[in-house]
């Protein structure tokens, strides 16, 4: 079981445990990966790696959990302060993938977790889906977007950042161009369902 540092030091030393897990899970894939290559890019002794987990699995588990709160973490701190929901989904989506082009073994990791600990791979989904859908949720109540269940909602907008973020962060190691973000925005904001034929008309005569 995991165990929680007591002091700033330790919790220091399980900081750079969790960073060089996230080095060589990613690039060897669990089954590969090894607590002896962890410690050495971590620089501690292989037995300090055992003040704070018991195997290899316990910091594979620890590193999904602590990749899904400095996610969480990382996007709340870029929408502080913002009121309008789709301004907040504009600048959620682009702090999520410049929290991707930091952790470039993100995808990875989460994906892998499934065949390692099924339950950590649904939390991971499930804390973001939670947390999405309170804030839509308040949305919906301040009357900034129409009703609808935020839970299905939530998953429904992550399942747009997830694969822009393939598309774009992990396949070609860049942010999504403006005009991505904007057509994901626009999309957002309109369905792709076509307009009422009256609502077209009118909005041709105005142009």
């Amino acid at each position: 079981m995991a165990r929680a540092p007591v002091t700033v030091r330790g919790e220091q030393t399980r900081r750079r445990l969790l960073e060089a897990a996230e080095e060589v899970f990613g690039e060897l894939g669990f089954r590969r990966a090894s607590i002896a290559e962890i410690v050495r890019r971590a620089g501690v002794a292989q037995g300090t790696f055992y003040l704070y987990f018991d195997s290899k699995e316990e910091i594979f588990r620890a590193l999904v959990r602590h990749m899904s709160h400095e996610l969480r973490k990382f996007i709340a701190m870029a929408v502080a302060g913002l009121q309008d929901r789709l301004e907040i989904e504009r600048e959620g989506y682009r702090a999520f993938f410049r929290f991707v082009l930091q952790h470039r073994f993100l995808y990875r990791i989460v994906l892998e977790s499934q065949f390692v600990d099924e339950e950590v791979y649904r939390e991971y989904y499930r804390r973001l889906a939670e947390g999405y859908a309170r804030g839509l949720a308040r949305a919906m109540e301040a009357g900034q977007i129409r009703r609808m269940d935020p839970e299905t909602l939530a998953y429904c907008l992550m399942g747009i950042a997830h694969l822009l973020g393939m598309r774009w962060v992990l396949w070609e190691n860049r942010e999504p161009p403006e005009e991505v973000i904007e057509a994901a925005m626009d999309f957002i904001r309109h369905g792709i369902a076509l307009p009422p034929k009256g609502a077209a008309d009118a909005s041709r005569e105005g142009e």
